[in-house]
């Protein structure tokens, strides 16, 4: 396989691809060879991924490895091999009937070869996830994964090159430069999953050559507590969607909305969760790390600014259990954070959670509404009335209702964000069909009674016209 460090030039990688795939085209025999070698070769390296990955994290959960990048990438190569042969069938439509006895039909081609720039919080998951998809659709890929992961990254590098041929798969290693170029590659589609600022440049980068992008980016997913719902049972499902990955996830709730008089039990019970499940946090094996010193400096100066600003912050369980060298961000609570301060403006992306009053749901739904759409929302609810009227009410990407992150599991559900947090969808058949072209194809019979539409438009000619135009 082609891989590369800050190359000169990544056309030559991308031509060669691109050639490969015009001599041949994976078949569906290739296609489904090519995910069970993969699947074989992914299970036997999962142990070093996992070890790769808590490297370069400093810490990170095995257990939390071993299911959000590990059980993820089976099941979707298991997913993708058990429904492709259905997937890759033409799908007969019926013609209009003023062109009977005409027919129609979509027929899926492979687009060619597909970008992949994966971000670094989920960095196996976010490369092989949307690559599985690609191969499944027929595609070729090129896959760029982050610099900021360098140990999964090369560990990546070298499953992938036992895959597949380096004419089919290539991986490219390299810092923000080589991301640039990368982008501004002419492929025939891009997938790109990370912040929203650094979207809008690929979206850029992309746009001179009109490749079509599938943005997966981020945003402030809300999660609003209504009325009656059990305080500490949303407390704890909250807690566990927050803590994740210690919150580097992009679906992570990033605030609660909730009235006054439940902020103290849920306080209670967000601490009761942390208490009882992470033990002795500053060492425990279960709680990950910050990435880099970068991004705990910038947490720590979100809470820092509110803090000045008059915010309140509750560190759990207590301020000891940070540890800056070790990157160890406690899980923090901020109560009365203004709205205009960063923390409230910006994706946190760490185990920082927000709590904001609200006098009702209606009022939550219009603080929601107020700001960009959020590729994640969460609603605690009993009331199915009132949980209708909350999703007729918010555009988002994505929702779990009374529990956070798990629709993002869901194989027969799209994620992808609206607006500012993404656009386009994958995972399962919504992959295969991101990397496919739909193509419509009309077939003439015979005899046609458009035969009957031509030029002079006299008699039974501009009866027809007449009577279609009624």
């Amino acid at each position: 396989m082609d891989t590369a460090t800050a190359p000169p030039s990544l056309n030559p990688t991308l031509a060669k691809l691109r050639e490969a795939w015009n001599t041949r085209r994976p078949d569906y025999a290739q296609r489904m060879d090519d995910l069970a070698r993969l699947r074989a070769a992914f299970k036997q390296r999962l142990s070093s991924l996992i070890d790769a990955m808590s490297a370069d994290f400093g810490r990170r959960s095995a257990h939390e490895s071993r299911l959000t990048d590990g059980m993820t990438v089976l099941h979707e190569i298991d997913l993708v091999r058990s429904n492709l042969r259905r997937w890759m069938r033409p799908r007969a439509r019926q013609a209009d009937w003023i062109f009977l006895p005409a027919s129609a039909e979509i027929r899926y081609q492979a687009l060619g070869v597909v970008g992949i720039i994966a971000p670094w919080n989920y960095p196996v998951n976010l490369a092989l996830i949307p690559l599985v998809s690609a191969i499944g659709a027929g595609n070729h890929v090129m896959l760029k994964p982050s610099e900021f992961t360098p140990r999964t990254s090369q560990v990546l590098a070298e499953l992938l090159a036992e895959v597949f041929p380096s004419d089919r798969v290539a991986t490219v290693l390299g810092d923000a430069g080589v991301a640039a170029e990368f982008a501004a590659l002419p492929f025939d589609h891009l997938l790109f999953t990370g912040s929203t600022p650094v979207g809008r440049k690929v979206m850029a980068a992309a746009a001179p050559n009109l490749t079509p992008v599938t943005l997966e980016l981020g945003g402030k997913s809300p999660a609003i507590l209504a009325p009656g719902y059990p305080i500490a049972v949303a407390a704890a499902r909250i807690a566990s969607g927050k803590l994740l990955n210690a919150g580097q996830t992009c679906i992570a709730p990033d605030y609660v909305l909730l009235r006054p008089q439940e902020r103290a039990p849920f306080i209670a019970a967000f601490r009761d969760y942390v208490t009882r499940h992470y033990p002795n946090l500053r060492e425990s094996s279960d709680y990950t790390s910050i990435i880099n010193a970068r991004q705990y400096t910038r947490l720590q100066a979100l809470v820092d600014e509110a803090a000045r600003r008059g915010a309140q912050v509750l560190t759990l369980p207590d301020a000891a259990a940070h540890d800056i060298d070790a990157r160890v961000f406690a899980p923090t609570l901020v109560l009365d954070a203004p709205d205009d301060c960063r923390l409230m403006q910006d994706e946190i992306f760490g185990p920082i959670l927000p709590i904001v009053t609200v006098e009702s749901v209606d009022a939550a739904i219009a603080y929601v509404n107020a700001r960009p759409r959020p590729l994640a929302l969460y609603h605690f609810d009993n009331d199915r009335g009132r949980t209708r009227h909350v999703l007729d009410s918010c555009v988002a990407g994505g929702v779990s209702v009374n529990d956070c992150i798990y629709h993002n599991a869901q194989s027969e559900l799209p994620f992808g964000g609206v607006g500012p947090s993404g656009m386009g969808h994958y995972h399962g058949h919504h992959g295969f069909l991101t990397f496919s072209k739909q193509l419509p194809v009309f077939r003439q019979t015979r005899w046609t009674s458009l035969s009957l539409l031509r030029p002079p438009y006299r008699g039974l000619a501009d009866f027809i016209t007449r009577f279609l135009t009624r």
